[in-house]
């Protein structure tokens, strides 16, 4: 079921009818994971069908989870955008990966950029299971998002493993208040749906704005 809609983008949102709405969503994940593992089938599985929804995939251009939401894309003819970032003295980088070809390649210079031009391309932000690359780029998203709270852009955190972390922070780091109200947890696509139904909703809550 593809997005009928005439979506512009203006001021880092995008919009259709004067209303903020979520068109691109970047996936982030473990890029070592392999593509008979469970976890890149999920993440393969959830990319098709959001593609075939009409939403556009983001991801890194690299190996595994990024990988999974490429393929997955692609085999409903999906919309597909990597940011990619060539490394030379970056050791522990896993780089662009052949296979992961997308429609779309937008090459930067550094680590920083490459993550912050997926914040910035990406409406939201689907979070696997992942290493320390995925954790900052989690911490990353997170903190921008409290931060612009109210202009922010969310996030879903895919796998109940990220209650216990979310606890943990909860119970030994400081809270203001607002850190849970721009992210939701889901462990199954039918959840995910529903949690970018209720971002629609919370978005439209923010007013029209004229084009």
């Amino acid at each position: 079921m593809k997005n009928k809609l005439a979506i512009v983008k203006k001021r880092g949102f995008w919009f259709t009818e004067g209303m903020i709405v979520i068109k691109n969503i970047a996936f982030f994940g473990h890029s070592e994971t392999k593509p008979k593992s469970g976890l890149y089938k999920k993440a393969f599985n959830l990319a098709k069908l959001l593609a075939d929804r009409g939403y556009t995939i983001i991801n890194g251009g690299g190996p595994g989870v990024m990988d999974a939401s490429t393929q997955g894309a692609k085999a409903v003819k999906g919309e597909t955008v990597s940011i990619t970032f060539y490394p030379e003295d970056a050791p522990g980088f896993e780089g662009r990966y052949a296979p992961n070809v997308t429609k779309e390649e937008i090459k930067t210079k550094s680590y920083i950029e490459r993550m912050f031009k997926l914040m910035e391309y990406g409406d939201c932000y689907i979070i696997f299971k992942g290493g320390t690359g995925t954790f900052s780029e989690m911490a990353t998203a997170w903190c921008m998002a409290r931060l612009y709270f109210g202009h922010h852009k969310p996030f879903i955190l895919y796998g109940k493993f990220w209650k216990n972390i979310i606890t943990a922070f909860r119970e030994n780091m400081i809270w203001r208040g607002n850190e849970e109200k721009v992210f939701k947890i889901a462990s199954t696509p039918k959840q995910v749906l529903k949690c970018l139904e209720e971002f629609d909703e919370e978005l439209k809550k923010r007013g029209r704005y004229r084009l």
